[in-house]
């Protein structure tokens, strides 16, 4: 099983993108890796292979590599929670805050039965408004949340402590501070 720093040295750190100043932390470098992308997973999984999870949602776009990966080993179904406009079905939207302005995610009506376990999984939790969004829509459409799964987490922008103020079980495998 991969190592927290084994884990680290494999998500490559580009600095300045997408806008100078910030180090954009990419996983792509680890998802390459078939035994650190199939360690990152059973570690994601662990916590939750005891407990009952019916859905998996992950956040576009590399929360449905993730959490598809995650939806498979727990035999839960997936939900994607993507951009607006990009489901073909009957919506429910959630907005939320960007440093820059706002943007939304949307899910299908009917991608969780009400009283349905969802386990939300993404690639990064940085502020956390993305994350909430979703969660607040597993919320909106009946589902009852048993945590949010990260990957990476930047602790200096509050994403993980803003999820745990609210009241969610929220975990990270590896943290990279001062980005």
């Amino acid at each position: 099983m991969i190592d927290p720093e084994t884990l680290r040295s494999r998500i490559r750190a580009i600095p300045d993108y997408p806008k100078p100043g910030v180090v954009f932390r990419d996983i792509t470098t680890l998802l390459q890796d078939p035994a650190g992308f199939r360690d990152t997973v059973d570690l994601l999984v662990a916590p939750f292979a005891r407990n009952q999870v019916d859905k998996v949602m992950g956040i576009e776009a590399r929360g449905f590599i993730i959490g598809g990966a995650v939806a498979h080993q727990l035999r839960a179904g997936f939900v994607p929670a993507r951009k607006t406009g990009k489901l073909p079905w009957e919506t429910v939207s959630q907005d939320y805050e960007l440093e820059y302005g706002t943007d939304a995610i949307e899910v299908h009506t009917d991608c969780i039965a009400p009283g349905e376990k969802v386990l939300l999984v993404d690639d990064l939790i940085a502020t956390g408004g993305s994350a909430e969004a979703a969660l607040k829509l597993v919320e909106k459409v009946g589902g009852e949340i048993v945590g949010a799964s990260f990957v990476v987490e930047l602790p200096d922008l509050g994403g993980m402590q803003r999820l745990r103020d609210d009241g969610y079980q929220a975990s990270a495998l590896v943290s990279f501070e001062g980005d």
